[in-house]
């Protein structure tokens, strides 16, 4: 019975701090200027938007809040390689 809870809860602080290590990232790119910086600007912008759409539309369609979460920390991790390649 509480398993599920316990995996959304353990998922969602695992978001948390992945969030915090992309946020980290963006902030150091961001303060490196220049062009790299401004699309990372414009990127960061249109991912927050396209992910809260699509999050709407797992959960209008009977998605599970667990579900988004791992759809987010997908999203994130994709992010921290993005940025943490040469």
């Amino acid at each position: 019975m509480y398993g599920a809870w316990w995996k959304l809860g353990l998922d969602a602080t695992l978001l948390a701090m992945e969030s915090q290590h992309v946020i980290g990232l963006r902030l150091a790119k961001l303060a490196a200027g220049g062009s790299g910086a401004q699309a990372e600007a414009h990127r960061m912008v249109s991912e927050k938007i396209t992910a809260a759409n699509e999050a709407a539309l797992l959960m209008a369609t009977g998605g599970s809040t667990a579900k988004v979460v791992a759809g987010y920390r997908r999203k994130v991790r994709a992010n921290v390689r993005r940025l943490t390649r040469g």
